[in-house]
């Protein structure tokens, strides 16, 4: 499962959103969109938002440290 976090380094959500999938050993890529614009694009197309964090878990965005809606999309 492929699962990718856009952060900024300043976000306490983003930290908690990291601490969470490093607890449980699940993989993910973190892109800083802070210092990565292409990124940052990326991230706003996908969510059409600009907070952070926001967590692709296979394609399902979730926008925010919303820890019931991540468990249900690694569910799925």
């Amino acid at each position: 499962m492929a699962i990718v976090i856009y952060t900024t380094p300043s976000c306490s959500f983003c930290r908690k959103a990291k601490q969470y999938f490093r607890e449980r050993r699940i993989p993910f890529r973190e892109y800083n969109v802070a210092s990565d614009k292409r990124r940052a694009d990326e991230m706003v197309r996908k969510s059409k938002q600009m907070g952070v964090p926001v967590i692709d878990i296979h394609g399902r965005i979730i926008v925010g440290f919303n820890q019931p809606e991540i468990e249900r999309a690694l569910r799925r």
